[in-house]
C-alpha cells in the first residue's frame, strides 16, 4: 500500500512506520493521522508482524506537533470533534493494539508528536531528542490524550509542570522521569529499537496481546486491572501458544509459538 505522508516497511517480523513530512518536521495533519491509522491497522492485522516501530524521517524530528494551520480558526464544537476523532482514529487506537508498538523518538516530539509516542507501549529516544507539550503557549491544551497519559508515565506533579510551563525536556531528563526507557545515539536508535523488537518477537504474541489488555485495564475508568489480569491469565490456558510454551519448557527446548 502506498502513502503520501508516511512510509511503511516490513522485515524480520517487524513493521516500521515512518512519518515522512521532513519539510514540516513531520507535523501531524489530518491526512497523516488517517494514513497512520491505516498503516497501524494493516500491521496489526498481519500475522507475520510481531512488533510495530514508529519513528520520524530525518534527524531533526519524530513529530514536531500538529499542523496548527488546519485548526487555527476552529469553533468550540469543531475543536471537540477534532480531539475526539483524533483520539479514536489514532492515539487510543494505537494504545489498544494487540501488537506491541515501540516509539523511536529521533529528535523533537512535541504536542501531538509526544502524544503519539506516549500512545505507544513504550519509548526509546536518541540523545538529541526534545519532548514537551507546548499547547498552552497557543491558548489550548493537549487534546490527543496528553493530559491523561503524561501523568500516568511521569506522575501528576511533573506532568503539571511540563504542561503549564509549555517547556521541553531533553532525552536524559525524559529517561530520569520514566518517559522513555532507553537513550542512545541517533545512529544506534533504530538498531536498539529493532533489538528490543527481536526480543519481543521471540515470545508468544497471544500472551503479549493479553498482557497489553491487562495492563491497559488498570488505567481505564470502570475497569479493574486485577480482574482483567485474572481473565486474561485464564484465557491463555486455552491457547496453542500456552501448550507449546509449557511443552517446550518441560522438554528443555526453544518454543516455536504458532500465534494462536
Amino acid at each position: 500500500m502506498s502513502y503520501e505522508n508516511i512510509l511503511s516497511s516490513f522485515e524480520n517480523n517487524v513493521t516500521t512506520i515512518t512519518i515522512n513530512r521532513p519539510s514540516k518536521l513531520n507535523a501531524l495533519n489530518r491526512a497523516t493521522i488517517k494514513e497512520l491509522h491505516q498503516a497501524f491497522k494493516v500491521a496489526d492485522d498481519d500475522k507475520n508482524t510481531k512488533v510495530i516501530l514508529v519513528t520520524g524521517s530525518g534527524e531533526k524530528a519524530f513529530v514536531a506537533g500538529a499542523d496548527i494551520s488546519e485548526f487555527a480558526d476552529f469553533s468550540v464544537s469543531q475543536g471537540e470533534k477534532l480531539a475526539a476523532e483524533g483520539q479514536a482514529l489514532l492515539f487510543d487506537f494505537v494504545a489498544h493494539l494487540s501488537t506491541p508498538v515501540i516509539a523511536a523518538i529521533n529528535g523533537f516530539a512535541l504536542g501531538g508528536g509526544l502524544e503519539l509516542a506516549m500512545a505507544a507501549h513504550f519509548r526509546v529516544a536518541s540523545d538529541n531528542a526534545k519532548m514537551g507539550l507546548p499547547e498552552v503557549s497557543l491558548g489550548v491544551i493537549p487534546g490527543y490524550g496528553g493530559t491523561q497519559r503524561l501523568p500516568q508515565l511521569v506522575g501528576k506533579g511533573r506532568a503539571m509542570e511540563l504542561i503549564m510551563t509549555a517547556g521541553m525536556i531533553d532525552a536524559n531528563q525524559a529517561l530520569q522521569y520514566g518517559l522513555v526507557n532507553h537513550v542512545t545515539t541517533l545512529e544506534e536508535l533504530l538498531p536498539l529499537a529493532e533489538k528490543l523488537a527481536s526480543k519481543i518477537a521471540r515470545n508468544s504474541s497471544v500472551a503479549i496481546a493479553s498482557a497489553i489488555d491487562a495492563v491497559n485495564a488498570g488505567y481505564e475508568d470502570g475497569e479493574n486491572g486485577f480482574d482483567a489480569e485474572i481473565t486474561q491469565f485464564g484465557k491463555c490456558f486455552g491457547t496453542a501458544d500456552f501448550h507449546e510454551g509449557t511443552q517446550a519448557f518441560l522438554e528443555k527446548r526453544k518454543a516455536a509459538f504458532p500465534g494462536n
